[in-house]
């Protein structure tokens, strides 16, 4: 007996250290479950100037079940039964169960006719390759005959695509251009614009279909065709696409009852490796996914949607990484790469950064590296650039002066290390970081008053480039000291206090925190209201409110609650701004706090920094409302916030860069890296 249970032990142990129980493994999730389905290849495989990533489309009545990109290329497979084409969502028997899903591979089935099990496996292999396996179930009592139709086809006017039938005897090469964006263009991204590759399959077809569709009025295909049927399928739901192209194939089947057949259909180039990826063990990447993701602590939940909320802001955050390349020695991230666009795709900036606070707890190496990316492009004055990637050191000079970003950078490495526990990263975070806050401070107090402003193009450098009040309506964010970048160097500086601290580093450290202290004085003096309780722009001329107008600065921003962050006002003054931030016809709106008081004429709760909800912004008010006592408000506010996400993976699954905080929208760019801190909420609420 004891022999037996020491085998039962040794047998759970070997699957709870494999990952197999890993909840993205074993999931069985319909289209209204908050599952983010984006994939893109593993960073092992992925590589910047070629990448390709794709959405799994399964929500659309009217479309196709398919891995489709803003790009292309899209695929998928489409079955033909009892003379039936059967393509879209709305004409399946059964729509697809995702039953795993990682950051890049989702495992699912789905019925098209009723006892004909469509068990498919798609991985985007590499940032060239991609992977399409499906594997046919008769469950029936009798015969089933049906054909399978697996197609490839590129929507984008920009894409240009020939096919090469001689070209291989198991498939088809391809050539395709795909066009840069103009922002890559004028920043000189090295994207490779023309590509080569191959569609090849595991079966013979018994026949293949290349085509190039115009949508011309009263164009027919043959209704008896299974390609001809195909292609008016595809045509007639991509009715505002004026032009697209592609191949498809055809293979008949006759399973008897309980027979199964499959074949995988590989897209792009061979592997590097050599590696056979006609018999490759798809399973192995499973297990490679569930060791990636084994470090991520495994909450307890009794609320499902935000058990799916948790994982995928892991899946979003790791999609996003990618390995050194270029300049870049370390791994690096960007903010999304399905889509693939230019203002996304250029590298990391200080307040994209704030995501490896949720980051460092599934890859603490990963979120080390990523801060070091900073750190080797830092200049010997201690300057960091605004924007940092593998082909890109972006400066944004402006009236003579370099932009840098929002001063978030010491306080992010503080972060990491209290998780990582990683002495080496602390000496080195500390060596920059002091370097850094030296260089803002000496370059941003135009007046020396002991309190900055935003410098060089300081718009962007304030993280909040467009759409802003105070910047629109009164003046260029140069002009004024806000709370905004100076709650941040308090912060700055009290972290490289804690830093110093842990070091042994007394003297520096009591330096640091008495310059935490002085400035906290001067934003109490200064940029606080006590007729209204709130934190305002000054002018920094005069530090009053007035700059064109009688107190035309006094209009309530998100940056008014940075304070209660950077733990600036006494409890006071954070119950003054807490009484402000629960006011319903201001901030404490359904979905989360406005990034402008929904007070003011200029506010929309879907424009850009004049009204949406910011998840990281909102984590930040988190932790102010957390240190100051009010737990219950804090998780209050993080409840209304993850609602409105979980909204959106159910609808559209994926991820957006900032939501409406009074109704059910969101935008403007989905997948989108920083809305993956949405993962500390419930890190913290532990």
């Amino acid at each position: 007996m004891k022999t037996l249970r020491l085998i039962i032990y040794l047998a759970l142990f070997q699957l709870a250290t494999n990952g197999s129980a890993q909840f993205l493994s074993r999931l069985h999730a319909v289209k209204t479950d908050a599952l983010y389905t984006t994939y893109a290849a593993p960073l092992v495989r992925s590589h910047y100037k070629t990448d390709q990533g794709y959405q799994f489309q399964w929500t659309d009545d009217e479309s196709g079940v398919e891995f489709i990109s803003r790009d292309g290329p899209n695929m998928g497979i489409a079955i033909k039964c009892d003379n039936r084409l059967i393509f879209k969502l709305q004409e399946l028997f059964a729509e697809p169960v995702v039953t795993t899903s990682y950051s890049d591979l989702v495992k699912y089935f789905y019925y098209p006719v009723k006892d004909l099990r469509v068990e498919v496996f798609f991985t985007a292999y590499s940032s060239e390759t991609a992977i399409l396996q499906c594997r046919f179930v008769n469950e029936s009592h009798f015969p089933v005959s049906f054909t399978a139709l697996p197609y490839l086809y590129f929507p984008s006017a920009d894409s240009a695509l020939t096919i090469e039938h001689q070209a291989i005897s198991d498939g088809y090469t391809f050539q395709l251009q795909k066009k840069r964006d103009g922002w890559m263009v004028e920043h000189n991204i090295p994207l490779v614009e023309k590509l080569s590759g191959t569609i090849c399959s595991s079966l013979q077809f018994d026949s293949v279909c290349t085509f190039q569709l115009h949508n011309k009025p009263g164009q027919k295909e043959a209704k008896t065709d299974p390609l001809g049927m195909l292609k008016q399928s595809i045509t007639g739901q991509k009715r505002n696409t004026a032009f697209f192209n592609g191949i498809a194939g055809l293979r008949t089947f006759r399973l008897q009852p309980g027979e199964s057949t499959s074949f995988r259909i590989i897209t792009g180039k061979p592997a590097s490796s050599g590696e056979d990826l006609m018999t490759l063990d798809l399973e192995k990447l499973v297990n490679a996914d569930e060791q990636a993701y084994a470090k991520i602590p495994k909450l307890t939940f009794t609320d499902q949607d935000k058990e799916m909320l948790y994982w995928s802001a892991f899946s979003l955050m790791r999609q996003c990484m990618m390995p050194p390349e270029g300049e870049c020695r370390h791994n690096y991230y960007i903010f999304s790469r399905e889509p693939r666009w230019g203002w996304g795709y250029g590298g990391q900036v200080f307040h994209e950064s704030l995501v490896m606070l949720a980051y460092v707890y599934m890859d603490p190496q990963g979120a080390m590296n990523s801060q070091r990316v900073f750190m080797d492009r830092q200049k010997p004055d201690g300057y960091i650039n605004y924007r940092t990637g593998p082909y890109l050191n972006e400066i944004i000079e402006t009236n003579g002066r370099p932009t840098s970003s929002a001063p978030w950078f010491n306080y992010t490495n503080f972060e990491i290390y209290k998780i990582t526990g990683n002495r080496q990263f602390l000496k080195d975070a500390y060596t920059s970081g002091k370097m850094f806050y030296q260089y803002y401070v000496a370059n941003r107090d135009s007046n020396n008053n002991g309190l900055c402003e935003w410098g060089a193009h300081a718009e962007l450098e304030s993280v909040r480039d467009a759409r802003v009040a105070v910047w629109d309506q009164v003046g260029w964010a140069a002009n004024f000291e806000g709370p905004d970048v100076n709650s941040m160097l308090v912060m700055e500086a009290r972290s490289l206090a804690q830093m110093a601290n842990q070091l042994g580093l007394d003297t520096e450290s009591k330096r640091w925190q008495e310059d935490a202290f002085h400035r906290s004085a001067l934003i109490n003096k200064i940029l606080w209201d006590p007729q209204t309780g709130f934190y305002y722009n000054v002018n920094k001329k005069d530090q009053s409110f007035t700059y064109s107008k009688t107190n035309d600065l006094k209009i309530k921003e998100i940056i008014g609650f940075l304070p209660l962050w950077a733990g600036v006002p006494d409890s006071m003054m954070a119950k003054s701004l807490v009484i402000t931030l629960l006011d319903t016809t201001e901030f404490w709106r359904p979905y989360g706090v406005p990034s402008l008081t929904a007070a003011s004429d200029y506010y929309c709760p879907i424009g850009y920094w004049n009204g949406p909800v910011w998840v990281q912004w909102e984590y930040l008010l988190y932790r102010g409302l957390l240190e100051n006592g009010y737990k219950t408000e804090a998780d209050q506010l993080a409840s209304r916030v993850m609602d409105n996400m979980i909204y959106h993976l159910k609808k559209d699954h994926v991820f957006w860069e900032f939501y409406s905080a009074d109704d059910r929208q969101a935008g403007w760019n989905k997948t989108y890296i920083w809305a993956g801190i949405a993962a500390r909420f419930l890190l913290d609420a532990r």
